[in-house]
C-alpha cells in the first residue's frame, strides 16, 4: 500500500512585488523582475506555487570600497574606482539581472556627497545599464533623508527598490517612493514585530503593501544566521496563514554580512566565497526572495543553486 503523502494548504499568498518598468510602461529597463508570490514554504513546489525564482542583485558602491576583501578588489578591478564602469562590467561580463547601487559615499564619514552629486550618478546608471536598480542609502537617516528622495525623482518612472525605510525615520521616504513610483525596503532588526508594525505604518501613509519589501536584517554563517532564519521563518509561517501585513518578499544583504566574518579574512581566496554561498543557500531555504551579493563566483554558483532546484 502506498504511503499518502500529507499536502499543506496555506490560505495566504505572498505579495508579488515588481521592479523595473519597460518603455511602454513609461520606464526605460530592458527587463522586469517579479519577487514573491508563493503560495507555499521554499522549494515546496508540490503544496503551492512557486511563480517565481529567488533572484541575485550584484552590490556595487559610488565609491571604491577600500576596505574590501582583496579577493573581491582582485575581481573588479579598476572598475572599482567608477560606478558606471563597475555596473556595466557586471551587466556585460557577469550578466547581472539586477543590481543594487549603495550610496556609501554620502555618508558624513565616507565623503559626504550631496543629494544632487547622488541624483547625478542614478540618472548615470539608468542611462548606461538597462536592467532593474535596487538604491539603498548610506545608512546615516539624516542623510538618507536628503539624497533618497533626490534619487528617487531622479528615477521617476523606473519602479526601483530604495530603502531602507526605519521605524524611526520612514514617512520622508514613502512620501517620495509614492510620488514617483517605486518600491519600498522596510528595515526591521531581526524582529517580526518591528516589521509588522513598520509595514503598517508605511501602508496607512498609502502605499500599498504589494510594494514593500522586507529587509529582516539578517547575520551571516556563524554570525547569528540561525536567528535570523527563525524570524525569516517565523514571518513566512504568518504570512501563508494569512496576515498580509507580513505577506512580503524578503531582501537579504548576504555580501555585506559574509564579508565582515573574520573567517573570510584568511588568505586562502575561496573562503570568503564559500562563505558567501553558504550564507545565501541557507537564507534561500528561509525564504529569501532577493540576495545582494558581492562576488561572481559566488553569485554563478547561487544563480545555478537556485536553476536546479526550480529545474527539478
Amino acid at each position: 500500500m502506498a504511503e499518502e503523502v500529507l499536502i499543506e494548504k496555506w490560505p495566504g499568498t505572498v505579495s508579488s512585488v515588481t521592479i523595473g518598468a519597460l518603455k511602454n510602461e513609461g520606464g526605460s529597463r530592458s527587463a522586469i523582475i517579479k519577487v514573491g508570490g508563493q503560495k507555499t514554504l521554499p522549494f515546496l513546489f508540490k503544496e503551492g506555487q512557486i511563480p517565481n525564482k529567488p533572484v541575485v542583485a550584484f552590490e556595487i558602491w559610488d565609491i571604491s570600497p577600500d576596505d574590501w576583501h582583496p579577493e573581491l578588489i582582485k575581481e573588479y578591478g579598476t572598475s572599482l574606482k567608477d560606478p558606471v564602469v563597475w555596473a556595466e562590467k557586471c551587466v556585460n561580463d557577469h550578466k547581472a539581472e539586477l543590481l543594487c547601487i549603495k550610496l556609501q559615499g554620502a555618508h558624513p564619514d565616507f565623503g559626504n556627497k550631496t543629494a544632487k552629486e547622488e541624483a547625478g550618478l542614478i540618472s548615470q546608471l539608468l542611462k548606461k545599464v538597462s536592467v532593474p536598480l535596487i538604491i539603498y542609502g548610506c545608512g546615516d537617516n539624516e542623510k538618507d533623508n536628503e539624497i533618497l528622495p533626490a534619487c528617487s525623482e531622479a528615477a521617476k518612472g523606473e519602479k526601483c527598490l530604495i530603502g531602507d525605510a526605519v521605524q524611526e525615520n520612514y514617512k520622508t521616504l514613502t512620501a517620495a517612493v509614492l510620488a514617483d513610483g517605486h518600491n519600498i525596503i522596510a528595515e526591521s532588526p531581526i524582529d517580526i514585530n518591528i516589521a509588522k508594525q513598520l509595514n503598517i505604518l508605511i501602508s496607512d501613509m498609502g502605499l500599498s503593501l504589494e510594494r514593500i519589501v522586507i529587509n529582516p536584517t539578517i547575520g551571516a554563517l556563524g554570525y547569528g544566521l540561525e536567528y535570523a532564519y527563525s524570524i525569516m521563518e517565523r514571518a513566512r509561517l504568518a504570512a501563508l496563514s494569512g496576515d498580509k501585513t507580513l505577506a512580503c518578499p524578503f531582501i537579504c544583504f548576504i555580501g555585506q554580512e559574509a564579508w565582515r566574518a573574520k573567517e573570510t579574512k584568511v588568505e586562502e581566496s575561496q573562503q570568503g566565497i564559500i562563505w558567501e554561498q553558504v550564507t545565501a543557500i541557507a537564507l534561500l531555504e528561509a525564504g529569501a526572495d532577493i540576495l545582494v551579493m558581492r562576488h561572481p563566483k559566488a553569485i554563478e554558483k547561487i544563480n545555478s543553486h537556485i536553476q536546479e532546484l526550480f529545474g527539478s
